[in-house]
């Protein structure tokens, strides 16, 4: 039976989870170095003469090179990579980024941008001793058009704090994460992340309509635009979005907000199979149509670790599956009516076994949490090896259910969540702690199988550093060679973010 709770809600927050607060959890990693076979490039050593220069650009207190002020942008928040950078410089300004890297380059000194350092993949931290230029001081929201929804910020403006500004002015980000109380706008751009909204307001290469970034020679591109129709030329902002740094540093970006819904409400589904899963999910996209907005599935270990590390139970009891399904729309009887049909068709047919639905703030924050804070029971759960996956709907859990019996009792869990509506898998396998043979091994298998079922081995999080080996086995050759020429060209000298995205 439906334990049905809907009530009127026009606005709604969901808990956020400050990723930078739990990565203490986990031990500290080895460095890269050490654990992964790649050398050095050929990059000059920082020299006193180099961090005088730096210091004379910006002042002493915007250049830290204290130990304990290095560790934690050196190691990324999963805990699987650890560089050896020697300095953080904090630019606040397109014109002091520009001249950091004209010098950088000059001087050949390796360079790892780095926003909230809440990336996956390896990508915002150095492999070596890359100089870190991050941009938390770069936290201006320069303009807000009302009348387009058009948001103009620079990179280092935190999303939530983002989301918080506009929802002022009844807009949203088309853009929802779980890291948004720690990811830098900068970053989510350059790692083209996905996250909850993409079903409903697609990626941000649709949303980003203009960037300002610095090349590796300290020549501002000024791509600005923030119109949502400019048909002029070739569209030269999207090289920077996906290419983690590698092409450029983003300093501005102008995104555009869709206008916040007045009707919003979530159901909460539990069922027996993945067969069901996504049956639901096909007729919940003929019933509900425009008015579906994002749609989460989380398997039975997924649910037992927030419970076990967390102490987040599932509202409706135990199931093999459970379906979150959320949606958003302007008239609140015409979207609860066509809700509550869907939720009687799914039961009546027995897709679905049980559910509950809401729009009452507590309680649609208390069932978003449980997906949410998988990351953050991750860090409670030994070392995790994450994958991030676009596979087809038929082949999205099977490999969860192969990968579990490749590992057998060499991991204490396997599980799979992520976004159904777009295909994204969040493929994890907890193990006691980190192995080099141990991520081969698991590397080896996922990576193959997602290749031959003609899938994606990145789907939101981007190649970064840990990926970048496999770029060669998913991708074809002349494909990657066009990379190469693309990076060859605007960073001659392989100064930002080395090793990272193409194989190394």
């Amino acid at each position: 039976m439906l334990k049905s709770a809907i009530n009127c809600v026009k606005l709604h927050s969901k808990i956020c989870v400050n990723l930078q607060s739990i990565r203490c959890l986990q031990l500290t990693p080895d460095y890269t170095q050490n654990s992964y076979k790649v050398t050095r490039g050929n990059y000059n050593l920082l020299k006193d003469r180099h961090v005088d220069f730096f210091q004379s650009l910006l002042g002493k207190e915007r250049v830290l090179m204290d130990e304990n002020d290095l560790e934690r942008y050196n190691v990324d928040w999963y805990k699987q990579v650890r560089g050896k950078g020697q300095i953080v410089i904090k630019p606040k300004t397109t014109d002091e980024v520009s001249k950091i890297l004209a010098f950088c380059n000059d001087n050949r000194l390796a360079v790892c941008p780095q926003g909230g350092n809440t990336c996956v993949s390896g990508a915002s931290v150095p492999v070596f001793d890359e100089i870190i230029l991050c941009t938390d001081l770069m936290n201006e929201i320069i303009h807000l058009d009302e009348n387009s929804g058009v948001l103009v910020c620079q990179a280092g403006c935190i999303l939530q704090n983002l989301n918080n500004y506009v929802s002022e002015k009844n807009l949203l980000l088309p853009l929802d994460l779980g890291s948004k109380g720690s990811c830098h706008i900068g970053g989510n751009v350059s790692t083209n992340a996905g996250g909850l909204r993409l079903l409903r307001y697609g990626s941000l290469h649709g949303n980003v309509l203009g960037i300002e970034a610095v090349k590796a020679d300290g020549e501002v591109i000024d791509c600005l635009n923030t119109l949502k129709k400019d048909n002029t030329g070739y569209h030269l902002h999207h090289l920077f979005i996906g290419s983690e740094g590698t092409l450029g540093f983003v300093t501005k970006v102008a995104i555009q907000c869709p206008t916040q819904s007045k009707a919003i409400s979530l159901a909460f589904l539990g069922l027996n199979s993945y067969e069901d899963v996504i049956k639901t999910f096909l007729q919940a996209k003929l019933e509900l149509g425009e008015i579906l907005s994002a749609v989460e599935v989380l398997d039975t270990p997924s649910m037992e670790l927030v419970n076990e590390h967390l102490k987040l139970n599932s509202p409706i009891g135990n199931h093999n599956f459970y379906l979150l399904l959320e949606t958003k729309g302007s008239n609140e009887e015409h979207d609860q009516d066509k809700l509550n049909k869907f939720l009687e068709l799914v039961l009546n047919k027995k897709l679905v076994v049980d559910g509950t639905a809401t729009t009452e703030p507590t309680k649609y924050n208390a069932i978003w949490s449980i997906r949410e804070r998988l990351p953050e029971a991750f860090a409670l759960d030994g070392y995790v090896y994450n994958y991030d996956l676009t596979l087809a709907l038929e082949d999205y859990y099977k490999l969860v259910s192969e990968l579990r019996d490749h590992v057998g009792d060499r991991s204490h869990r396997v599980f799979g969540f992520g976004h159904l509506g777009d295909g994204n898998l969040h493929l994890q396998v907890s193990a006691i702690d980190f192995s080099n043979e141990f991520k081969d091994y698991i590397d080896s298998f996922v990576y193959k199988r997602v290749k031959e079922l003609n899938g994606s081995i990145s789907a939101e999080h981007g190649v970064g550093f840990l990926k970048a080996p496999y770029l060669n086995l998913v991708k074809h050759k002349s494909s990657v060679s066009l990379m190469r020429s693309l990076k060859n060209l605007m960073d001659p000298n392989g100064i930002l973010n080395p090793y990272k995205v193409l194989p190394y």
